[in-house]
Protein backbone atom coordinates (compact mmCIF):
# COMPACT_ATOMS: atom_id res chain seq x y z
CA UNK A 1 0.00 0.00 0.00
CA UNK A 2 2.87 2.55 1.01
CA UNK A 3 3.79 2.01 -2.50
CA UNK A 4 0.34 2.79 -4.46
CA UNK A 5 0.15 5.94 -2.01
CA UNK A 6 3.92 7.31 -3.43
CA UNK A 7 2.93 6.52 -6.63
CA UNK A 8 -0.65 8.18 -6.03
CA UNK A 9 0.84 11.40 -4.52
CA UNK A 10 3.39 11.50 -7.36
CA UNK A 11 0.45 11.32 -10.02
CA UNK A 12 -1.13 14.20 -8.38
CA UNK A 13 2.08 16.17 -7.77
CA UNK A 14 1.92 15.63 -12.34
CA UNK A 15 -1.83 17.37 -11.74
CA UNK A 16 -3.49 13.70 -12.12
CA UNK A 17 -6.95 14.99 -10.17
CA UNK A 18 -8.25 11.07 -10.20
CA UNK A 19 -4.98 10.03 -8.29
CA UNK A 20 -6.07 12.96 -6.06
CA UNK A 21 -9.23 11.37 -5.28
CA UNK A 22 -8.20 7.74 -5.17
CA UNK A 23 -5.31 8.81 -2.61
CA UNK A 24 -7.71 10.83 -0.23
CA UNK A 25 -10.05 7.45 -0.41
CA UNK A 26 -6.59 5.79 0.93
CA UNK A 27 -5.49 7.98 3.63
CA UNK A 28 -8.85 9.22 4.63
CA UNK A 29 -10.07 6.26 7.17
CA UNK A 30 -6.01 5.89 8.11
CA UNK A 31 -6.32 9.76 9.51
CA UNK A 32 -9.65 9.34 10.70
CA UNK A 33 -8.53 5.96 13.25
CA UNK A 34 -5.97 8.05 13.84
CA UNK A 35 -7.72 11.17 15.09
CA UNK A 36 -10.32 8.83 16.91
CA UNK A 37 -7.47 6.87 18.81
CA UNK A 38 -6.09 10.06 19.84
CA UNK A 39 -9.28 11.28 20.82
CA UNK A 40 -10.66 8.29 22.82
CA UNK A 41 -7.33 8.06 25.18
CA UNK A 42 -7.99 11.68 25.89
CA UNK A 43 -11.12 11.96 26.91
CA UNK A 44 -11.61 14.94 24.39
CA UNK A 45 -13.88 15.06 21.53
CA UNK A 46 -17.35 16.56 22.79
CA UNK A 47 -17.21 19.85 20.94
CA UNK A 48 -14.77 18.58 17.98
CA UNK A 49 -15.12 14.96 16.25
CA UNK A 50 -11.93 13.04 15.05
CA UNK A 51 -14.01 13.36 11.35
CA UNK A 52 -13.92 17.03 11.31
CA UNK A 53 -10.62 17.26 12.38
CA UNK A 54 -9.47 15.02 9.73
CA UNK A 55 -11.31 16.93 7.11
CA UNK A 56 -9.97 20.37 8.33
CA UNK A 57 -6.56 19.16 8.32
CA UNK A 58 -7.10 17.63 4.49
CA UNK A 59 -8.74 21.07 3.36
CA UNK A 60 -5.53 22.57 4.50
CA UNK A 61 -3.32 20.52 2.64
CA UNK A 62 -5.23 20.32 -0.32
CA UNK A 63 -5.02 24.13 -0.24
CA UNK A 64 -1.14 24.31 0.14
CA UNK A 65 1.40 23.63 -2.95
CA UNK A 66 3.64 20.75 -1.51
CA UNK A 67 5.90 18.15 -3.47
CA UNK A 68 4.83 15.27 -2.39
CA UNK A 69 7.79 12.75 -2.08
CA UNK A 70 6.27 9.56 -0.24
CA UNK A 71 3.71 8.03 2.25
CA UNK A 72 5.69 8.92 5.13
CA UNK A 73 6.27 12.58 3.97
CA UNK A 74 2.57 12.78 3.15
CA UNK A 75 1.68 11.25 6.84
CA UNK A 76 4.27 13.61 8.24
CA UNK A 77 2.52 16.66 7.17
CA UNK A 78 -1.03 15.61 8.30
CA UNK A 79 -0.18 15.54 11.41
CA UNK A 80 1.16 18.79 11.31
CA UNK A 81 -1.80 19.75 9.97
CA UNK A 82 -4.37 17.69 12.55
CA UNK A 83 -2.10 19.94 15.51
CA UNK A 84 -2.93 23.54 13.67
CA UNK A 85 -6.74 22.41 13.69
CA UNK A 86 -6.28 20.82 17.08
CA UNK A 87 -4.44 24.13 18.47
CA UNK A 88 -6.99 26.65 16.52
CA UNK A 89 -9.78 24.77 18.24
CA UNK A 90 -8.24 25.41 21.70
CA UNK A 91 -7.35 28.59 20.97
CA UNK A 92 -10.84 29.47 20.10
CA UNK A 93 -11.97 27.38 22.82
CA UNK A 94 -9.73 29.44 25.65
CA UNK A 95 -10.96 32.54 24.28
CA UNK A 96 -14.56 31.90 25.04
CA UNK A 97 -15.59 31.47 21.62
CA UNK A 98 -17.11 28.06 21.83
CA UNK A 99 -17.82 28.50 25.80
CA UNK A 100 -15.04 26.04 28.17
CA UNK A 101 -11.51 25.26 28.69
CA UNK A 102 -9.08 23.77 26.09
CA UNK A 103 -9.13 20.21 24.73
CA UNK A 104 -7.23 18.04 27.31
CA UNK A 105 -5.09 15.76 25.06
CA UNK A 106 -2.43 13.11 26.02
CA UNK A 107 0.93 12.38 25.23
CA UNK A 108 -0.04 8.72 25.20
CA UNK A 109 0.99 7.67 21.86
CA UNK A 110 4.30 9.32 22.11
CA UNK A 111 4.67 7.78 25.89
CA UNK A 112 4.07 4.25 24.27
CA UNK A 113 7.06 2.62 23.67
CA UNK A 114 8.35 3.79 26.86
CA UNK A 115 6.00 2.23 28.39
CA UNK A 116 4.92 5.20 30.68
CA UNK A 117 2.03 6.86 32.05
CA UNK A 118 0.52 9.63 30.07
CA UNK A 119 0.03 13.03 31.54
CA UNK A 120 -2.63 14.93 30.75
CA UNK A 121 -2.23 17.71 29.11
CA UNK A 122 -4.24 20.60 27.01
CA UNK A 123 -3.76 21.26 23.36
CA UNK A 124 -2.05 24.97 24.10
CA UNK A 125 0.31 23.82 26.72
CA UNK A 126 1.77 21.07 24.30
CA UNK A 127 1.96 23.73 21.68
CA UNK A 128 3.74 25.91 23.36
CA UNK A 129 5.99 23.43 24.96
CA UNK A 130 6.60 21.71 21.28
CA UNK A 131 7.65 25.47 20.27
CA UNK A 132 10.04 25.61 22.83
CA UNK A 133 11.30 21.86 22.25
CA UNK A 134 11.63 23.02 18.40
CA UNK A 135 14.07 26.21 19.30
CA UNK A 136 15.86 23.68 20.98
CA UNK A 137 16.15 20.37 19.28
CA UNK A 138 13.44 20.60 15.96
CA UNK A 139 14.54 17.11 14.57
CA UNK A 140 13.18 15.82 18.32
CA UNK A 141 9.93 18.02 18.15
CA UNK A 142 8.92 17.10 14.48
CA UNK A 143 9.26 13.40 15.06
CA UNK A 144 7.27 13.88 18.86
CA UNK A 145 4.86 15.80 16.54
CA UNK A 146 4.49 12.83 13.50
CA UNK A 147 4.82 10.19 16.24
CA UNK A 148 1.78 11.94 18.48
CA UNK A 149 -0.35 13.90 16.15
CA UNK A 150 -0.05 11.94 12.97
CA UNK A 151 0.08 8.32 14.77
CA UNK A 152 3.14 7.83 13.00
CA UNK A 153 5.17 4.36 13.87
CA UNK A 154 9.30 5.25 14.19
CA UNK A 155 10.04 3.25 10.95
CA UNK A 156 8.09 5.82 8.93
CA UNK A 157 9.04 8.82 11.23
CA UNK A 158 12.89 7.22 10.42
CA UNK A 159 11.74 7.65 6.58
CA UNK A 160 10.56 10.93 6.67
CA UNK A 161 13.23 12.32 8.58
CA UNK A 162 15.85 10.47 6.56
CA UNK A 163 17.48 9.25 9.91
CA UNK A 164 17.81 5.79 11.40
CA UNK A 165 15.33 4.13 13.84
CA UNK A 166 17.48 4.68 16.48
CA UNK A 167 18.04 7.67 16.54
CA UNK A 168 14.34 8.24 16.05
CA UNK A 169 14.33 6.19 19.21
CA UNK A 170 16.64 8.54 20.84
CA UNK A 171 14.92 11.68 20.03
CA UNK A 172 11.50 10.62 21.28
CA UNK A 173 13.10 9.72 24.17
CA UNK A 174 14.69 13.24 24.66
CA UNK A 175 11.36 14.93 23.62
CA UNK A 176 9.53 13.05 26.68
CA UNK A 177 12.06 13.56 28.98
CA UNK A 178 12.48 17.56 27.64
CA UNK A 179 8.35 17.87 27.76
CA UNK A 180 7.56 15.76 31.26
CA UNK A 181 10.50 18.49 33.11
CA UNK A 182 8.62 21.32 31.21
CA UNK A 183 4.95 20.36 31.99
CA UNK A 184 5.77 19.47 35.87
Amino acid sequence: MAEDLTCLLHAWREGDVAARDRLLENVYDTLRHMAAARFRRSGAGATLQPTVVVNEALMRLLGSEVGWEDRAHFFALASLKMRAVLVDHARARAAGKRGGDAVAVTLSHADLEAGSDAAGLDVLALHQCMEQLEAQDPRAARALEMAYFGGMEQREIACALGVSVPTVERDLRFARAWLNKQLA
